[in-house]
């Protein structure tokens, strides 16, 4: 597919910036063993839903460049909102001065959070944003009114990823990930996740639910007097493969920690700002954790930005006269930097403007409708887990046989390559493929998205 922009690159520069990448770049997350072998897909621009290479050539961007472009590229609101901005000022600091977008922003997240939260604490990325409502939760029990000094560990599920910095890392669960790091981190008391596909789960998901709770409610008993919090993105694991959660988990753990006096922490990097049909993720059951992690959407992907949302109780324990450093002392250079709350103001009124939430609804009806029918007609889908507009495919080479593929067959890689050839960019995890569209992705949109991911599931796996 062809972009309807004429591209102003040379052969000479597409090739200088190749073998540049390949000399200077250190990609995350990648095999540069692999990468180096293949030709670059250098990207130069983006419109609406879609990725454009510097060979003009358009893509699909069916992973919201990594879950950020809630509103897709080139959105003319919150471009236009950071260069307002920057004719005023782009960044003073946080610490010890205020400034008026990182005012406006809080008070509007306040505003649509969960009821109970009520502070905002300001960063970077999702990873700071976890890391922070871990650090806050810890020194709150050290500092209670009698000090709580054994409320040092925390609570996690297996599978978890709340980023890549060491404390988030401790909380963590993805041994490929993260194993190698294990003499540098904390100790973590960890449970299952409730894991629940309409397609493969054996049992109900009541019972499912229950089974991790069960084992939550035993270790919170045992430990209780240990435990200052704890983690969990709500309804979907996502970089352990979109692993969808059993309805009534969120409520019963709110139940539990709130009986057994733990902080809940609520991890909505990813599932926040739409992805799953409501602006947050723990809003399918009603519940309000004591701190949420936000960050990825945020911004609708223009600037990094995250921000940590806790109650006036937790608020509250850090307050004291100067000479007993109560505060918590953390910060970033760019906390509540100006750009980015400009961005994420604009963003949060393309959520409204564009009523994105209830434009969604019939699309995500859609989607699952095409996954069932993949599902159905399709021996080499092991299983499909989706929530809104998130959605994780996993291959295999005989459902019905229950054979697998291994992690180091690639296969999803080789699909999510093949799709190129049709216009969609797509990143596995593992030999799991995972669709995370743009918010703005229409019906006729998800059918070729389907439809390609058939065509090269034939291709690659017969």
């Amino acid at each position: 597919m062809e972009s309807n922009h004429p591209t102003p690159y040379r052969i000479e520069e597409i090739e200088r910036w190749t073998e540049w990448d390949r000399r200077y770049i250190w990609h995350p997350f990648t095999q540069m063993q692999d990468y180096v072998q293949q030709p670059p897909l250098i990207i130069s621009h983006g419109e609406g839903a879609y990725l454009y290479d510097v060979q003009g050539r358009r893509y699909f961007d069916g992973n919201s460049s990594l879950w950020v472009c809630a509103h897709g590229h080139r959105r003319r609101e919150i471009t236009e909102a950071i260069q307002r901005q920057t004719e005023k000022i782009s960044h003073s600091t946080l610490l010890g001065q205020a400034n008026i977008p990182s005012i406006e922003l809080a008070k509007r997240l306040i505003d649509i959070a969960p009821p109970g939260l009520k502070k905002v604490f300001y960063s970077d990325n999702g990873s700071t944003a976890a890391e922070i409502a871990l650090k806050m939760a810890f020194q709150y029990w050290r500092q209670a009114r009698p000090p709580r000094l054994q409320k040092k560990t925390f609570l996690s599920v297996r599978n978890a990823y709340h980023g890549d910095t060491l404390g988030a890392v401790s909380v963590g669960g993805i041994d490929l990930f993260h194993g190698i790091f294990g003499p540098l981190l904390f100790s973590c008391w960890r449970i299952p996740y409730p894991v629940y596909s309409k397609y493969t789960s054996k049992e109900s998901p009541q019972a499912i639910a229950q089974q991790s709770l069960d084992a939550c409610e035993r270790l919170l008993r045992e430990r209780s007097a240990e435990i200052a919090a704890v983690i969990v993105e709500p309804m979907m694991q996502g970089a352990a493969g979109i692993l969808t959660q059993a309805p009534g988990f969120l409520k019963g753990l709110r139940d539990l920690c709130r009986h057994y006096e733990a902080f809940l922490i609520f991890d909505e990097v990813a599932t926040g700002f739409g992805r799953t049909g409501k602006m947050f993720a723990c809003e399918h059951e009603g519940v309000s954790p004591d701190f949420m992690a936000l960050a990825k959407g945020l911004t609708g992907g223009y600037l990094p930005l995250a921000a940590t949302l806790t109650t006036q109780e937790v608020y509250n324990g850090f307050l004291g006269e100067y000479g007993e450093f109560r505060a918590f002392f953390h910060g970033h250079t760019f906390t509540g930097n100006q750009l980015g709350c400009a961005a994420a103001l604009a963003c949060l009124d393309c959520f409204e403007n564009d009523r994105t939430l209830q434009r969604l609804q019939p699309v995500i009806a859609h989607l699952e409708k095409r996954l069932d029918i993949l599902f159905e007609t399709n021996d080499r889908v092991a299983d499909i887990r989706q929530i809104g507009m998130a959605a994780g495919i996993d291959l295999a080479r005989s459902r019905t046989r229950n054979e697998s593929y291994r992690v180091e067959d690639a296969l999803g890689a080789k699909v999510c390559f093949a799709l190129r050839n049709y216009g969609i960019w797509l990143r596995p995890l593992g030999n799991t493929l995972v669709l995370m569209p743009p918010l703005i992705t229409t019906v006729k949109e998800t059918d070729y998205l389907i439809d390609s991911i058939e065509h090269c599931m034939k291709e690659e796996l017969g």
